[in-house]
């Protein structure tokens, strides 16, 4: 049986979710530029304030203060929906992209001081990279990463890892 999850009004969440088994995803330049789209659309919906944003292979892990605290459930649930119809879409896959339910855990005040604010304008730019038109990326488990792709955040070093979030 799931917990409740813990929702109170002007506080900072630290969320985590990860792709469904593992799959680096996000080392894919166009996954990138597709989350960063949907992302800004889910800034222009909802209304959030976010610091140290990191992308990263399989994981995404971000601070957020949503404007009304009680809509964080309703913005991970656009946030992952939108993104995993978008790209299932375009790699012509089926099925979960999002492993199982995200954690979060609420801040006992501000995020760390190395959690930047998200520089909004990294994400306009990589939002507005093209997606070839027609193209499909066929994925699958254990597959190796595009040539290039190293374990680096595929953003600047604004996006790091933050210790408070638990190891997994």
């Amino acid at each position: 049986m799931r917990s409740t999850r813990q929702l109170e009004e002007d506080v900072w969440y630290a969320v985590r979710t990860v792709i469904n088994v593992s799959e680096p995803l996000f080392p894919l330049g166009w996954a990138t530029g597709l989350f960063c789209r949907v992302l800004r659309e889910a800034k222009g919906r909802f209304g959030f304030e976010m610091r140290g944003l990191v992308v990263e292979g399989c994981t995404l892990s971000f601070y957020i203060k949503p404007e009304d605290g009680f809509k964080l459930p309703k913005i991970m649930q656009w946030l992952k929906q939108t993104f995993a119809v978008r790209f299932n879409f375009r790699t012509g896959r089926k099925g979960h992209v999002w492993g199982d339910r995200y954690w979060s855990e609420i801040l006992a005040g501000e995020p760390p001081p190395e959690a930047k604010e998200v520089d909004w304008a990294v994400v306009e730019a990589e939002a507005s990279k093209p997606i070839p038109e027609g193209m499909v990326y066929k994925v699958s488990w254990g597959s190796p990463r595009p040539a290039g792709m190293g374990s680096e955040a595929p953003f600047s070093p604004q996006f790091t890892f933050s210790s408070v979030f638990p190891p997994g």
